[in-house]
Formats: C-alpha cells, sequence, structure tokens
C-alpha cells in the first residue's frame, strides 16, 4: 500500500539537514536562531512580564505565552534570513495514517526553500523546578524518536519557570532524565543548557541519529 502525500510532500520531496542549510548561509549555524529566541523573550520580559505579574494567571498560560512569544521573534529577525518563523506548524512526516492528527509544534523555524524542513522549540510549563515530568515525557517520547525534529539534528525545549532556582531545575532534569546537561559556550550568561542524545531512528528512514537538545528556562516571574 503506497502511503498518500501532502501537497507539501510532492512540492519539496527534498529534506536537506536544517543546520547543514544554515551554515551555508552565516557559520554559526543553530546559534543564530538561539539567539534570535533571547532576544525575543528579552522583548517579552520588557513588554510583558515587566506590566503584569503573568506567574499568577491558571487559564491556559503555556500556550498563551507562546502565542506572544512568537511575534517577537519575527520582531527581532532582519527578514532577510533563509529561514521564516511560525506558530503551530504540522509535522506531516512522521504523521500516522487518517484519522490522526500530525503532530503540532508550539513554535518553528523553517527554511524557505524547502519549509517542510524545521527546528521545532517546544514549549512547557513548569510551576515549580521539580515538575519536571511532563517535560522529560515530551523529551523521550517525541524528540528521542524522532517524530519531532526528523529532518534537524538540533531543536530546543522551552522551559517557562514560574517559581523556583533554574539551576536546581537543571539538576533535576538532568537525575530524572538521565542526561548529561552542560552549559553552552556562546550562551554563557543564559540559562541554557545542551544534552546530546542518540536517537532511534525508524525503519527505512536517515534521519540523523545524533541529536542535540537546547534546554531553555525563560523566567516568568520577575522579582524587582
Amino acid at each position: 500500500m503506497i502511503a498518500r502525500q501532502t501537497y507539501s510532500e510532492k512540492r519539496w520531496p527534498d529534506t536537506p539537514e536544517f543546520n547543514s542549510v544554515l551554515r551555508s548561509w552565516k557559520s554559526a549555524g543553530s546559534v543564530i536562531l538561539l539567539e534570535l529566541v533571547w532576544s525575543s523573550y528579552d522583548l517579552f520580559c520588557k513588554e510583558v512580564l515587566t506590566k503584569i505579574d503573568c506567574s499568577k494567571e491558571d487559564k491556559d498560560l503555556e500556550r498563551d505565552i507562546t502565542q506572544n512569544l512568537e511575534p517577537e521573534i519575527r520582531e527581532t529577525m532582519s527578514g532577510f534570513e533563509p529561514f521564516y518563523v511560525q506558530h503551530g506548524p504540522y509535522e506531516h512526516e512522521t504523521s500516522l495514517p487518517a484519522p490522526a492528527q500530525p503532530p503540532l509544534y508550539d513554535i518553528a523555524f523553517r527554511l524557505r526553500a524547502y519549509p517542510r524542513v524545521m527546528w521545532p522549540l517546544e514549549a512547557k510549563l513548569l510551576r515549580t523546578e521539580g515538575s519536571v515530568a511532563e517535560y522529560i515525557n515530551e523529551v523521550r517520547s517525541n524528540f528521542l524518536t524522532c517524530r519531532y525534529a526528523p529532518f534537524s539534528k538540533e531543536a530546543a525545549m522551552l522551559g517557562y519557570l514560574l517559581s523556583g532556582s533554574s539551576d536546581i531545575l537543571f539538576d533535576n532534569i538532568s537525575q530524572k532524565g538521565g542526561w548529561d546537561l552542560k552549559p553552552h559556550i556562546n550562551f554563557p550568561n543564559r540559562e541554557h543548557r545542551i544534552s546530546d542524545h542518540e536517537r532511534k531512528i525508524p525503519e527505512g528512514k536517515s534521519y540523523s541519529q545524533n541529536f542535540r537538545l537546547h534546554h531553555l528556562v525563560l523566567k516568568i516571574r520577575i522579582t524587582h
């Protein structure tokens, strides 16, 4: 039985690895994307978090933050990048047969020349430094199985931390996930760690087995 294809799969059959295309533009690779994310967080702090204590809100907080963070990323972009950013794009490459819905990213950078190729950002609301179960499950069940980011050897988790210490949070993720989290050399003053993994590649696929995940902690409560 031949699997049916979306028009995107037919129009853009080539799927290069995201970072390899990015490096042909600038040598910094994924650092360029991560700089945009951190700059957008700085804008979000200035325009939102200094005006209201979002950590006291309960209604759809994770989606609300993510939906408002994506325009801030666009605001920091020049418009000449070989990629664009989008809130809520579907990953058709790893979708199951209908009626199942394809995976949906919170935010993703998409290559202009190959829109099927995405570098995803997945967000998780962390009410305390110890509430990491859903975060770890997201990594294990989606990123490390290639369900997410099949065409990229890197991606990022955004942890929206409402209370507690980022250092303790990183320790909890490391211990409970069984991963070695290391500082990122390009972001020494940010709450940013990286972990390197070997993914489980589905049979018949040639996705990159080596995978780097970026862990960014975005504090949602600002203390003055």
